[in-house]
């Protein structure tokens, strides 16, 4: 029987792209926002779920570090996928007379440079997602408004390819996540290093509390792979950091290191130990 896979966003999006890298013949589940895609997968209405957490351009999807610590799921693969944007349009339009360009806030950001320099009369729209976009513009029918997304959007809806290769930086890599319900058990995805992601509040916002806890890795000469912060609500000028470390949560080392962590911090939670993901297409270079 083949896994259920949820997605945010609309039946082209970059997300069902990611998607089919890492499972061959999944049953698709489209998913309006993240939180739908969090509770799919939390409350076991599907196998698994892909996504983004970064973009090497436009930076991480932050909502998506709050819904790791507050829902039940576990992170057991990753992978990175090459982002090529196209602008797309009803047959007819032209660049020139383009007056809005409509798009994922992602999107819209990591095309920023081409858009002002091709179209800045245009004002760009956020959307929930770029191939919602694309359906948008098709339905609308109206050659003023455009949509950036991916080439198979604009197959998909019937859109014209105005221009290709929007993004501002050809290493256009988006990171995404491959979730799993927590109470499985589910093995991880892939082979290769593995690392492990974890979530904590420090005990007190003093000088060197950061320092400590970053300490407790680099005693055992533990290699850090990343570490983001988010604003910890209802508690201004303090932070819930999240953190990846190379090493499975099962090895030695490891371990020691998140008990040291677990006495000098609060709320500690491991999201997860998987390998390091491949890039695609397959072949890119990491």
């Amino acid at each position: 029987m083949p896994p259920r896979v949820a997605f945010q966003g609309e039946p082209g999006a970059f997300s069902e792209e990611a998607v089919r890298c890492v499972f061959n013949g999944a049953e698709l589940q489209p998913s309006a926002t993240f939180e739908d895609v969090f509770e799919a997968v939390e409350g076991h209405a599907v196998d698994r779920a892909v996504v983004p957490i970064e973009n090497a351009v436009f930076g991480s999807v932050r909502v998506n570090y709050d819904h790791l610590r507050t829902h039940a799921v576990t992170i057991v693969g990753e992978l990175q996928l090459r982002i090529h944007h196209c602008l797309m349009a009803p047959a007819g339009a032209t660049v020139d007379e383009l007056e809005v360009v409509r798009s994922h806030q992602q999107a819209l950001g990591q095309c920023r440079d081409w858009l002002r320099a091709h179209v800045p009369g245009a004002t760009p729209e956020a959307t929930p997602d770029t191939a919602g976009a694309a359906r948008a513009v098709a339905e609308a029918g109206d050659p003023t408004t455009a949509a950036v997304a991916s080439r198979r959007a604009a197959e998909r809806y019937g859109l014209a390819v105005l221009a290709e290769g929007l993004q501002d930086n050809e290493q256009n890599f988006t990171r995404f996540l491959v979730l799993a319900p927590e109470d499985t058990g589910a093995a991880p995805m892939g082979e290769g290093e593995t690392k492990t992601s974890v979530t904590f509040v420090l005990q007190d916002n003093v000088p060197g509390a950061l320092f400590k806890s970053l300490a407790v890795f680099a005693l055992r000469e533990l290699d850090l792979a990343k570490i983001e912060s988010r604003p910890l609500v209802g508690h201004p000028g303090r932070y819930r950091f999240y953190l990846d470390v190379h090493g499975d949560v099962a090895d030695e080392a490891v371990a020691r290191a998140l008990d040291h962590l677990r006495e000098i911090t609060l709320d500690l939670q491991v999201l997860g130990s998987y390998p390091r993901g491949a890039r695609y297409p397959e072949g890119v270079e990491q």
